[in-house]
């Protein structure tokens, strides 16, 4: 028999503050943001990028424009995963090409979803650069893939499972480590 412990590593104010110091780092890493989208990786990266604008408008006075974009058909376990993947949509409201692209999603683990998400954006326009920026950065990397705004490193267990629960798509705000013991490995859990 297996058991399941979950451990809250960040909270709602939590999430907030984090939020808060990427944008400003953001703001000092790109002085002008008239040059800059942010692009949410679906699903959740979707709901970090809108907050990362609101705050970026609010510290700046305007905020820049929020993309979407459905990595599905870019991933390379597409076989692994699904035999009829769901698509969504991809939208984003201004021009790629020569601009500065923020990545947003929220957990870097392995660097796969990533590297699906830099093959989407290419195949829209050349960037004149993107950067990366996550909510939770677990480590376990398989691909060289480096984020350039970090909310929090969080050292994990390759067997253990980040879940980034947020009001947008879950009910609240809230970061759990999942670990499974005496059974399966927590990665194969279905996830609430």
């Amino acid at each position: 028999m297996s058991t399941t412990t979950r451990i809250r590593v960040l909270d709602a104010p939590s999430i907030d503050r984090s939020l808060t110091r990427i944008a400003h780092e953001i703001l000092e890493r790109n002085k002008d943001l008239r040059s800059v989208g942010l692009v949410g990786v679906q699903t959740r990266g979707v709901p970090l990028a809108r907050r990362l604008a609101q705050r970026l408008g609010v510290i700046d006075g305007q905020a820049p424009p929020v993309g979407v974009l459905d990595i599905n058909l870019y991933r390379d376990d597409l076989s692994r995963i699904s035999d009829h993947p769901i698509l969504r949509r991809t939208e984003i409201p201004y021009r790629v090409d020569d601009s500065i692209v923020i990545l947003v999603d929220d957990v870097l683990f392995t660097g796969r979803t990533v590297r699906a998400a830099l093959d989407a954006l290419m195949d829209l326009g050349r960037p004149r650069q993107i950067q990366l920026a996550v909510l939770v950065d677990r480590g376990h990397r398989e691909l060289p893939v480096r984020a350039d705004f970090v909310g929090k490193n969080l050292p994990t267990a390759e067997t253990e499972r980040v879940d980034v629960r947020l009001t947008e798509t879950d009910g609240e705000d809230e970061v759990v480590i999942v670990r499974v013991e005496g059974g399966k490995d927590a990665r194969e859990e279905e996830r609430p």
